[in-house]
């Protein structure tokens, strides 16, 4: 197929007078989603969001995917099959944005543990924009020929969401698609999008270690042996990691996230827990970084004293391969959209980031399925130009308590969108 067509401006401005007639519901409906954030796999009422919205344009909607995904169908006529991935979820951040409409929900995890929730990565602007596409699409149905897949993702963040998908039969609901492509907030202007080809994102693994000791009394630090310890060393011991394990021209990445143990003060625990998070382009760099936490916290645990009944687990929860867009299908699109809102609006050359998505594993069975993902600049110019004016590239980065998509950007995001679909679906 001939990926992104050019698309006539009589369709342009139908579109736009659509998304314009739609954009006091999509950002009420933003402002709601934003309110109530839900954690990965908990996104039962966006899940149902997009179920009522797709259904009532006439989408043949399938929910429950992975637990909470939603797979949505509109078959019109003849030509390609071009599905559009919106993830679902919030993160674990306490929101201090200051917005009216901001985020104070707190949300109970199955370990029992109760964690501020928000939408601190745009995932709220994503899903509206699916929801508005979809009314456009509808809108100028007459326009275009083929079936478009819409996928409502859930659990994103801890890189689980897509697999579980594909895992429970996504593609027993979808016919094959011809094409996959994705968007996502960035901390630029509105009005600038990025389609760039190539390696975008670096692959990703969530991995904890799980450090055994033998626990007692506070005051008997001789009697036991002390899993915080233990952790506590490996924390320090992967800073070194990278620099000495890892080639210095390769992108490596390992962090940690999170440290669990214990519960009293003058109780020392028999097991400790630490959450890390690794980053890499070469899945040869994945597997050095892999067998590097497991030889270091073995060692760590063997020099506490530890037999080998206690040394510790390595549990690797969740991952992603890179992401890579398809040159081609970057190019069209790239194209496509130079022709609406002008070449100095496109980027083509974005660096590649060391952030991690996993919506390319929603290929699934068809890996060589053609991919591109769009970033589309959220932020206010103002903030955006008085942060450079004071040395900063950006004024807020995804995952910190202050990220905000500004209004502007949920009609925006919308009809770049709906040009990116229609494009596709013009497309021979």
């Amino acid at each position: 197929m001939t990926f992104a067509a050019s698309l006539p401006q009589e369709l342009i401005s139908r579109v736009d007078a659509a998304v314009d007639a739609d954009t006091d519901r999509l950002v009420e409906t933003f402002k709601d989603i934003h309110r109530n954030p839900e954690l990965a796999f908990g996104e039962v009422q966006t899940s149902r969001l997009i179920e009522k919205a797709l259904q009532n344009l006439g989408f043949d909607v399938t929910k429950g995917i992975g637990r909470t995904g939603i797979a949505a169908t509109l078959r019109n006529g003849d030509g390609p099959v071009v599905m559009y991935r919106a993830d679902m979820d919030a993160n674990a951040i306490e929101e201090q944005t200051g917005l009216d409409y901001a985020s104070d929900v707190r949300v109970a995890r199955e370990d029992g543990s109760v964690v501020p929730a928000a939408h601190m990565c745009g995932h709220d602007a994503h899903v509206t924009w699916l929801i508005g596409m979809a009314n456009a699409l509808v809108t100028v149905r007459d326009s275009w020929s083929g079936t478009a897949v819409l996928i409502g993702q859930p659990a994103e963040e801890p890189i689980t969401g897509a697999k579980a998908m594909v895992d429970d039969g996504l593609y027993n609901f979808i016919p094959k698609p011809d094409v996959l492509i994705g968007m996502h907030t960035m901390p630029a202007p509105v009005g600038i999008v990025s389609s760039s080809p190539g390696p975008r994102l670096a692959g990703t693994d969530q991995v904890d270690i799980v450090f055994h000791g033998v626990g007692g009394h506070g005051s008997m630090p001789e009697r036991t042996k002390d899993p915080l310890q233990m952790a506590a060393r490996a924390v320090v011991a992967f800073s070194s990691v990278v620099p000495e394990h890892v080639d210095p021209s390769q992108t490596a990445i390992l962090t940690v996230g999170a440290i669990a143990a214990g519960a009293d003060n003058n109780v020392i625990p028999s097991q400790a827990v630490i959450r890390t998070n690794i980053r890499w382009y070469d899945p040869r760099v994945r597997e050095t970084l892999l067998d590097a936490i497991e030889s270091v916290s073995q060692q760590i645990a063997r020099d506490a004293g530890a037999g080998d009944d206690l040394l510790p687990e390595i549990i690797v929860k969740g991952g992603s391969l890179p992401l890579v867009n398809d040159p081609e299908l970057a190019a069209s699109m790239s194209t496509s959209l130079a022709a609406i809102i002008g070449d100095d609006s496109v980027l083509t050359d974005l660096p590649a980031a060391t952030a991690s998505e996993d919506v390319q594993i929603l290929k699934g069975p068809y890996p060589d399925m053609p991919f591109n993902y769009l970033m589309v600049g959220t932020a206010d110019p103002e903030l955006v130009a008085a942060a450079r004016a004071r040395g900063d590239e950006v004024p807020f980065s995804p995952h910190t308590p202050n990220y905000i998509v500004d209004l502007a950007a949920v009609p925006y995001g919308t009809k770049i969108a709906a040009y990116a679909m229609l494009g596709l679906l013009r497309g021979q």
